[in-house]
């Protein structure tokens, strides 16, 4: 199993991470199976799996739902989990009790949380306990209304300091590593060299020390638009579509179940079944076309 410090060597080697969400047993199979570095639980589960607008409605027992169906599928990659919308803003005590359930319920091997400077006690208290913590800044989904929706952020140079700064208090208070989101890729290469921890890129261009994509817009599962950043390396929708279309369809006109796909039993014993049930004696022909 890849571990934080796997991570860390990972950057010091030059060797990208390769990271991705996923919120069930298959997917997470799969995303094993293929030899990721890192499986994301993602609060996103929200968009792509509950179909809500934002990330704010998930509760932190939706996480635990889905974390424990992805830490099924065993493998080598590190498990991180989102700690959704106010199960870390109110108190460290807080923070600390719901990751310390993504930890022991849900079997995370980490927990990730947005924002810099304003949580940098929250990523201290669960550090020193413990509990690896990877942060998140620069388009932080959770201050969705705040931010004004999902708009690139660090363009402005007062916005770009804060970014650093942000960056930077994360490392300080103990994140072993820090995800970049939608943030000019100069930026975000700026932010990648001043650190000494893995920084992950998404929307932030190619000079991160890695990358994460959302699991249904890589396959292309997802109903809306993609954003510039994504690449759909599938058509997974078309794919089922068709094949819901076809089954429909063979379903309306006979053609499923085929003899091949059905299962029978021989005349004596349907002869018996029919006695058992108080039915009158035939059924012969019947049984022997089922057979």
């Amino acid at each position: 199993m890849k571990t934080i410090h796997d991570l860390a060597e990972m950057k010091r080697e030059g060797r990208k991470i390769a990271m991705v969400t996923a919120y069930d047993y298959p997917l997470a199979r799969l995303a094993q199976e293929a030899g990721v570095d890192v499986i994301l639980v993602g609060d996103s589960l929200g968009n792509v799996v509950l179909g809500l607008e934002t990330t704010l409605p998930v509760r932190l027992e939706d996480m635990l739902h889905h974390l424990k169906a992805v830490a099924r599928a065993k493998g080598e990659a590190h498990l991180v989990c989102d700690m959704p919308f106010l199960t870390y803003q109110v108190s460290d005590e807080e923070a600390l009790r719901n990751a310390g359930r993504l930890m022991q319920e849900g079997g995370a091997h980490a927990v990730k949380l947005e924002g810099g400077q304003a949580v940098a006690s929250r990523i201290r208290r669960l550090v020193e306990a413990g509990i690896p913590v990877m942060g998140h800044v620069g388009l932080t989904p959770q201050s969705y209304y705040q931010l004004g929706g999902p708009r690139v952020q660090g363009r402005d140079p007062e916005v770009a300091r804060r970014l650093v700064d942000d960056a930077l208090a994360v490392e300080e208070a103990g994140a072993y590593a820090i995800v970049l989101e939608s943030i000019p890729w100069q930026l975000a290469g700026e932010i990648t060299r001043r650190l000494r921890i893995p920084t992950i890129g998404i929307g932030a261009g190619p000079n991160t020390d890695g990358q994460v994509l959302v699991m249904h817009d890589l396959i292309g599962l997802t109903f809306t638009p993609p954003a510039r950043f994504v690449r759909r390396y599938a058509d997974v929708a078309g794919v089922v579509r068709d094949a819901l279309s076809r089954y429909a369809e063979d379903v309306r006109r006979g053609a499923y179940p085929s003899k091949e796909e059905r299962y029978t039993m021989k005349v004596e014993d349907w002869r018996a079944v029919k006695a058992r049930l108080g039915e009158p004696e035939g059924g012969e022909k019947e049984a022997s076309e089922e057979g």
